[in-house]
């Protein structure tokens, strides 16, 4: 544990539990402690080893633009920036949203299968596929914040907290990235993303408040049993997964028709293949299968050493992530795991979900990293603590409150 960890947690352990204080009230303002004595600086990747580790794309650029900024950087985000000049000769507030990859290859995939008809011939890729639709390739980057494809800019500065970060995660529910800036120019000097606050959690376990809550199983909390993901049959073609994925925007699990048995998932983290391999665009007639057997094969090609090598410093929203370690198949819990436990496949995988199945391998549900924070963030709804005053000075400022389980904007 680091020092700033190691100074929360005797800021906790100090607090104790005596002095007639409600169990809930204790265990909810030591979680808010421990969390707002953290700097967002020891967040796992929040500070990047490059000088500008963000790729940006202008607001009046277009799709194709943004699609080959971001695979070209490597990038799984993008800053969206509105260059207007002061009378300093110095840009102002010119960071105004992100963007992340996969919502916008889903969406011109979508628009692809409106005007497309025709079978693919073998020389068609998805970049050439675009161009040849400038009606898509050019759309305005500006124009898709009416579809909600990417989230307003929402930073946090170095000497901000976990806890900050975890409330703007907590706040604005479509938000996966959270950008770190500079005090002074504001510049993007790295990103917080949730499975990096789930792996700075982790490494505070043994201690007894985050234990509390994370050795329940999931069983116990609410999302395990409510939330279904999406589900493609293996015989179904890529195309379908693809559709599929662009409405649920979270891992689509692939099971067999006859067993109703987990076989492998695909997920946004996927997308970049169909760049990657320009056949594979051609190729979207292949079923859900043959493509799990393809992705694998790929995987194996690298070998376990040098993906451990290269995770050392990488960017943490690197577009190929050589440093995640892929088993085959995605990641999986019982509903008798703790939530430890699924804490730990996710940061080790740098997945954004677990598919809950049962002991034969049918699929009962999903856990999403968002699932996992919450049990951690305001409200704390799925948690067992009683909230309490556990964010209410936080959401008061934020002008919210917590009203029957719901959180509510003040009017």
């Amino acid at each position: 544990m680091d020092p700033a960890r190691e100074a929360a947690a005797s800021k906790v352990a100090a607090g104790g539990s005596g002095g007639g204080v409600p169990a809930g009230e204790y265990w909810s303002e030591a979680l808010k402690s421990f969390l707002d004595h953290i700097p967002v600086s020891s967040v796992p990747g929040a500070l990047q080893p490059t000088a500008s580790p963000a790729v940006e794309i202008k607001l009046n650029g277009s799709v194709l633009d943004a699609i080959d900024a971001m695979y070209g950087g490597n990038a799984a985000g993008a800053v969206i920036v509105d260059e207007v000049q002061s009378s300093f000769g110095k840009y102002v507030d010119r960071d105004i949203g992100f963007v992340e990859f996969s919502s916008i290859v889903l969406w011109a995939l979508e628009e692809l299968g409106k005007v497309e008809h025709e079978p693919k011939d073998s020389n068609s890729d998805f970049l050439s596929s675009l161009k040849q639709n400038p009606q898509i390739a050019e759309t305005k980057i500006a124009w898709l914040a009416k579809l909600f494809l990417w989230e307003h800019f929402f930073p946090v500065r170095t000497h901000d907290t976990l806890f900050h970060a975890m409330l703007l995660f907590s706040k604005h529910h479509r938000l996966n990235v959270v950008p770190v800036v500079e005090s002074m120019n504001s510049n993007v000097i790295g990103f917080v993303t949730q499975n990096a606050v789930m792996e700075l959690l982790l490494q505070s376990s043994g201690l007894e408040w985050l234990d509390k809550i994370a050795d329940k199983q999931l069983s116990e909390f609410r999302f395990a049993s409510v939330r279904k993901p999406g589900l493609a049959y293996s015989d179904q073609i890529l195309a379908d997964g693809l559709h599929i994925l662009s409405k649920e925007k979270m891992g689509v699990a692939v099971v067999d028709r006859k067993t109703s048995c987990l076989i492998g998932s695909i997920q946004c983290s996927d997308l970049y293949l169909l760049l990657d391999d320009s056949s594979l665009f051609s190729k979207t007639t292949i079923t859900m299968e043959e493509f799990i057997n393809w992705n694998n094969k790929t995987d194996n090609k690298h070998s376990t050493a040098e993906n451990l090598s290269a995770r050392e410093g990488q960017n943490i929203l690197a577009l190929r992530n050589t440093g995640q370690r892929r088993t085959g198949l995605p990641v999986t819990n019982l509903k008798s795991d703790t939530l430890k436990q699924a804490m730990e496949k996710l940061t080790s995988s740098r997945s954004s979900c677990s598919f809950v199945v049962d002991e034969h391998g049918h699929v009962e549900g999903v856990v999403t990293t968002r699932d996992i924070i919450s049990v951690f963030s305001p409200p704390c709804m799925d948690s067992r603590i009683d909230g309490g005053t556990f964010f209410s000075a936080a959401l008061e400022q934020a002008g919210c409150r917590v009203e029957n389980g719901r959180m509510i904007q003040n009017s």
